[in-house]
């Protein structure tokens, strides 16, 4: 708990542009509170987010779901604005043809005045004569109808990001509340100062399409008031977070609305003209809302040639238009579903497994003592919060949580930050021995299996949420429409609720006899906008059992043709496989009858090999001794590789998503994780081998991603193949590298050894130059030798004999060179 130093330091937030999961807490054991904010006061302080600003999200249904409902319905509030412009809001139920002089009627009466003697028989609501309304009320009602028109425009550009959001969206809302302001009054001033007089006058079908717009304006404009107030508090940026397929539901929505109003005018335009009932333009509207949901009651239909015609080309392009947007709707609510209902289902069933870990602080003691972490060792590659080696703090929390809005943990969660805190103290405190793989796998299959068994749970819920919606949402269109039919028929038809139940059950089923009809001012107006939203969630419960309760039922049909009379090969064998026991039993009983017969036939009784015994999963012990085994090279795994991508690639055709079992995941894993760094390095500790590199019950489990179990592993390993094959290029790169620098080396000897032998050839030139320089130097001393000696003789000639004794003498001691 936050001491009261903590409280006095203010407000704590994190930035807006962070898009981290995890809230960072202090040491002990302080607690996020709402908003960021101690013991949850000023959640209102408004924290306005940019444009660009990509954090986290919440609020997913006033940031999602608003939007498209005011773009869906503001289309509608616009058509019934026109219905309600172009019709008189009052009319005259006393019958023109009645002729009485005495009282001063007149076939040609004008229906303002409408003389009633107070005996005669009144027409009904849908043939009575309109008369013209007040100025005022006209002209207000175009200026309700042109304010409405431009708040859908702002809404529109809103949209498509033309106007700024901030900008745009007040004006939608203010727009829309001042066209529900003007039709408020003037409906109400209609009623108070001039409003018909009963019983031979009433409001026209124009007056309760006034109501129902003012009506659907309002609740667009508060919708769209909490869709600013999210944004005011930080919930989301200032745009609208839209995929394609909701805006795409956007435009087809204001395209069918588009056509069926101009359908409306141009019907009863044509009835006007050549028909043998004029036609209103709200009777036309009417026609044509009947006609595109396939209801067709049988009251209103064209009376000539040109009105039938037009009937071909109109009701075939309103069905298609009609198909795609009830098309959008569905994928858009099946959208919200699994982004928000269904992950949030998916994070509170983790949270209570992640709980379950550790119970208790003796227990929590005994684990983290058993399983210290060695020195030096790294930390478990499996993801899970494991009391037992992790060092790290674990936060797991739902995705609805925004940056802003942070809750406040559960025990569970609570607990785990607890054992976080606690295994990071106990980490540094001692080696560990290492535990055995078995005991590894088997927990790492206990994770597994719980997280298999919240899938499986998931699935189920999925689909029968989405039913069970629809089914609500069906159950009160039906009995809500049936009570406003049986009360506003009630004078006209003199209609019961159980005929009111029939007739709301078969407009669902767009049957249409024929037998009950609206024939109501008010019941035609408000048919047109139920029908309009029952019929397409008519259309999405039969999706939603198509899911469920058809499959079953198709399933179980199919189930029984192979038992019965279409006999599939090996339907018994399948059957015997689900329940082991009987299958043992019979194979035993198998073997004793055999065993008996060859005893009977004179055969030896020994034991025999069995072909088609089932096979089996491995077992833990078993997939501990594979992963053990270290004699497989890299080219194996690499051709282990390429077949495990060919199997998954079929798995992915089939034509249910393929579940792998935890020996294949091992399998796979073992495939993924052999190129995820260098292969010339030891990739993994001996104790990991084979494990898994992410948390089974943690927000990076495959089976909580969005793609299949079979999509998750061919991505994966497609991505160990495209490692490897990186990692071969690098090799070939090395050993072409390689080559290059010896080629490059024995140039360069060549060249070196080139360069020798010419330096050696000039000295050996040099050495001849040299020698042959002293050999001429040799020549010549010897010349000049010979020179000195022939004067010395002619010298030693001329002098005495004695004298030339003596230079004999000399001549002979000195040598004749140096």
């Amino acid at each position: 708990m936050p001491t009261s130093s903590d409280s006095s330091e203010g407000v704590r937030r994190p930035s807006p542009t962070s898009t981290g999961s995890a809230a960072k807490h202090s040491s002990g054991d302080e607690e996020p509170t709402l908003a960021g904010v101690k013991d949850g006061r000023r959640w209102w302080k408004f924290r306005m987010r940019t444009y660009d600003d990509n954090g986290q999200q919440d609020w997913w249904f006033a940031g999602t779901a608003i939007p498209l409902l005011a773009a869906t319905l503001g289309p509608l509030a616009n058509v019934l604005s026109i219905a309600a412009l172009v019709s008189s809001w009052r009319e005259c139920l006393v019958d023109p043809t009645v002729n009485n002089p005495a009282l001063g009627y007149d076939p040609l009466v004008n229906p303002a005045l409408c003389p009633y003697d107070g005996v005669s028989t009144l027409l009904p609501d849908l043939g009575g004569q309109p008369f013209d309304d007040p100025r005022w009320c006209y002209w207000l009602n175009v200026v309700s109808l042109i304010l409405g028109f431009v708040g859908n425009l702002f809404l529109l550009l809103n949209f498509t990001n033309r106007i700024r959001y901030i900008i745009a969206l007040p004006m939608t809302i203010g727009l829309w509340y001042l066209a529900t302001g003007i039709l408020i009054v003037i409906t109400s001033c209609m009623n108070n100062y001039v409003a018909p007089i009963r019983p031979y006058q009433t409001y026209t079908q124009g007056f309760w399409y006034g109501v129902i717009a003012s009506i659907l304006y309002l609740v667009c404009s508060m919708l769209l008031m909490v869709n600013m107030l999210g944004y005011f508090l930080g919930h989301y940026p200032q745009h609208f977070a839209l995929t394609d397929h909701q805006r795409t539901l956007i435009l087809q929505t204001m395209l069918f609305f588009i056509w069926l109003a101009g359908g409306g005018a141009v019907f009863s335009r044509v009835e006007q003209l050549y028909g043998t009932t004029p036609w209103s333009f709200t009777d036309g509207l009417y026609f044509c809302d009947v006609t595109i949901l396939t209801v067709g009651f049988g009251d209103l239909y064209p009376t000539h040639s040109i009105g039938r015609g037009l009937v071909f080309p109109y009701s075939v392009g309103g069905i298609i238009m009609l198909g795609l947007m009830i098309s959008s709707l569905t994928k858009f609510a099946k959208e919200l579903g699994s982004d928000n209902v269904v992950k949030k289902h998916i994070e509170k069933s983790r949270t209570r497994t992640i709980g379950r870990t550790v119970t208790n602080s003796m227990e929590l003691r005994r684990r983290v003592e058993e399983h210290r972490p060695l020195e030096g060792a790294r930390p478990t590659i499996s993801g899970p919060f494991d009391g037992v080696a992790s060092t790290r703090v674990v936060t797991i929390e739902e995705p609805a949580q925004s940056q802003w809005l942070r809750r406040v943990p559960t025990n569970a969660m609570a607990s785990i930050r607890r054992v976080g805190s606690f295994a990071t103290s106990q980490a540094s405190r001692g080696p560990r021995i290492a535990r055995p793989k078995v005991i590894l796998l088997r927990e790492e299959k206990d994770r597994f299996n719980a997280m298999r068994r919240i899938q499986r749970g998931t699935a189920k819920f999925k689909r029968w949420y989405a039913l069970t919606l629809s089914v609500i949402a069906f159950g009160v269109l039906w009995c809500v429409g049936a009570v406003v039919f049986w009360r506003a028929e009630q004078r006209s038809q003199e209609m019961t609720y159980f005929q009111a139940l029939y007739f709301c059950y078969v407009s669902l089923l767009t049957i249409g006899y024929g037998d009950l009809a609206p024939k109501s001012n008010a019941g035609r107006p408000f048919f047109v906008v139920w029908s309009l939203i029952a019929v397409p969630t008519m259309t999405i419960l039969i999706s939603d059992m198509g899911d469920t309760v058809i499959s079953n039922f198709k399933q179980g049909t199919f189930k029984l043709a192979d038992f019965t009379v279409l006999p599939r090969a090996g339907i018994w064998r399948e059957g015997l496989e689900k329940m082991p026991w009987l299958l043992n039993w019979l194979q035993k009983k198998n073997q004793a009858r055999a065993m008996q017969k060859r005893l009977e036939q004179g055969f030896p009784v020994g034991p025999e090999e069995e072909d088609d015994m089932p096979i089996r999963s491995p077992t833990i012990e078993a997939l501990a001794d594979e992963v053990s085994d270290t004699k497989q090279n890299v080219q194996d795994l690499a051709r282990k590789l390429a077949l495990s991508i060919r199997r998954t690639a079929n798995d992915l055709k089939q034509e249910r998503p393929k579940r792998y079992s935890y020996a294949e995941w091992v399998e796979f894993t073992r495939l993924i994780r052999f190129t995820s760094k260098n292969l010339g390095e030891k990739i993994v500790d001996d104790d990991e081998e084979g494990l898994i590199e992410w948390d089974w019950i943690g927000e990076n489990s495959p089976m909580v991603a969005a793609q299949s179990e079979s999509e998750f592993v061919l991505d994966r390993l497609c991505e160990s193949m495209a490692r490897y094959i990186r990692w071969q290029e690098m090799v070939d790169k090395t050993v072409d590298q390689g080559k290059a620098a010896h080629l490059e080396l024995d140039e360069k000897i060549g060249a070196d050894l080139k360069m020798a032998s010419e330096k050696e050839a000039q000295l050996a030139s040099a050495l001849v130059r040299d020698e042959a320089k002293l050999l001429e130097e040799l020549e010549a001393l010897q010349k000049q030798n010979e020179e000195l000696r022939a004067q010395l003789e002619a010298q030693h000639s001329a002098q005495p004999s004695q004298q030339r004794d003596a230079g004999s003498r000399a001549m002979t001691e000195t040598p004749p060179d140096d």
